[in-house]
């Protein structure tokens, strides 16, 4: 029960785009096409789904203190977290790099559409805020990781997905001219972001 609540809280309530406004830079510049859009979503779930849980062993392992007494009783003093940032962005940097080589191998239309925004994924705020977030919250086991992980992803792409929808509409309406472009995106955004506001009221 527990992880079905992190799941439905990490899509709507703590929407990684409107209620943190993380990962913003692909989020505003590959929402173009939802075909494009989709692709990163799918990729940024990918990643999220590995990395968060590997970053979860390694927290809980290896870095916080205490976390290496598996290797012997001397070991319980060691307090590793001030490496938490480059290994977590190792692994991150890790997963994209397998994510690129896929998408290129299986769909070359969608890589190179894609451009510099795949490997840019690697420092997605969004990614590491993930792991941070996890690291933060001091979830109970890796289930509850997981699920935070999954359902961060797929509020992510709800978010890039649903913004690619409304502005492929867009172009067939009349937008005053100061606004067209990443005017009327900026405000499109602060209306879904108002939109998903309404989540907070389920009582989970």
């Amino acid at each position: 029960m527990e992880m079905l609540n992190i799941f439905i809280k990490s899509i709507f309530i703590d929407n990684m785009v409107f209620a943190y406004f993380l990962g913003m830079c692909s989020y505003l510049a590959v929402s173009k096409t939802v075909k494009t859009s989709a692709g990163l979503g799918l990729a940024v779930i990918f990643v999220m789904v590995i990395t968060v849980p590997v970053n979860y062993y390694l927290e809980n392992f290896v870095l916080k203190a205490g976390a290496l007494t598996w290797l012997g009783p001397q070991f319980a003093d060691v307090d590793l977290s001030f490496l938490s940032f480059i290994l977590f962005i190792a692994i991150i940097a890790a997963m994209v790099q397998l994510v690129e080589m896929i998408v290129e191998k299986f769909a070359p239309a969608l890589y190179s559409q894609l451009g510099i925004f795949l490997p840019l994924i690697a420092v997605n705020c969004a990614i590491l805020g993930a792991s941070l977030f996890m690291q933060e919250r001091e979830y109970t086991n890796i289930g509850e990781a997981t699920s935070f992980a999954v359902g961060s992803g797929i509020g992510w792409f709800l978010a890039i997905v649903g913004l690619a929808a409304i502005r492929e509409k867009i172009k067939y309406s009349n937008v005053p001219p100061p606004l067209r472009g990443l005017g009327i995106t900026f405000i499109v955004t602060g209306l879904m972001g108002i939109a998903f506001m309404t989540f907070m009221g389920i009582n989970l």
